[in-house]
């Protein structure tokens, strides 16, 4: 049986804006279905960047890219984008925001009705509907942007630091929340962040990425149990896994 193709994969892919110099350089990365891939790196080493890439945001200026088995531009409709700012239109309602995307694409309101309440059930924000943004917390504004992406119903979901605003406490129960949102839906995602912590928490990989020009420094496969919990935060290995991230990604800083 032969193995089953990567569902994005760089080969030697560069990117640099005009005569620029180059953001990333020779980026050669296979994520295959269900992964959870998490960028991390020095301020400006082209995390964010590599997710515009990812999906069709920003062409590639040299390399093969392809998501899904195709260019990224073919595939828009196999993915989803979570910001690190929740970027909700602050005259809509929560059920108007969830169902943006949905009424863009030309859904039904029957069927966008069905994908919003399955979303906003999935994270823990059924009863919010008629809410408006500045009602919400911090928490709850990110899980309506999550909630938002999801009714897609993505292949890939792109994560650009959507916690890194939130105090350490919300942030560790959101992170509980989205691997339980990923257990149910099986997506494929790439997160950028600069907590190692998160990092080790969330994936099943970490990417370490070095700057000028933006590269991949190491790989690190996360042997954690597949299924975790808070409990998790209070194992040896996964101590281990933070100390051994943080000490790659330290010696990336100082190079």
């Amino acid at each position: 049986m032969s193995a089953e193709p990567p569902i994005v994969e760089f080969q030697s892919v560069a990117k640099r804006y005009g005569d620029g110099p180059w953001v990333l350089d020779r980026i050669d990365l296979r994520a295959k279905p269900g992964e959870f891939v998490s960028l991390i790196g020095p301020s400006g080493c082209g995390k964010s960047t590599l997710l515009r890439l990812i999906a069709g945001l920003s062409p590639i200026s040299a390399g093969i890219l392809r998501v899904a088995d195709r260019s990224p531009e073919d595939a828009a409709a196999e993915l989803a984008f979570v910001f690190q700012e929740p970027t909700l239109l602050p005259w809509l309602t929560v059920a108007a925001n969830v169902e943006l995307p949905l009424e863009l694409r030309r859904m039904p309101a029957a069927d966008r009705k069905t994908a919003r309440e399955q979303a906003l059930a999935l994270v823990k924000l059924t009863g919010k509907e008629q809410a408006h943004p500045r009602q919400l917390s911090g928490g709850q504004k990110m899980r309506v942007s999550i909630a938002r992406a999801l009714t897609l119903n993505p292949r890939i979901l792109l994560l650009d630091e959507p916690f890194g605003a939130l105090d350490e406490m919300t942030r560790e129960h959101l992170n509980e929340e989205l691997l339980a949102i990923r257990a149910a839906q099986n997506w494929t995602a790439f997160f950028v962040t600069h907590s190692v912590a998160e990092a080790v928490f969330l994936s099943s990989r970490i990417i370490v990425m070095q700057a000028n020009p933006g590269g991949i420094a190491h790989e690190i496969q996360v042997d954690l149990p597949a299924e975790r919990s808070a409990e998790t935060r209070h194992t040896r290995r996964y101590h281990e896994l933070v100390a051994e991230v943080s000490r790659l990604l330290h010696s990336v800083e100082e190079n």
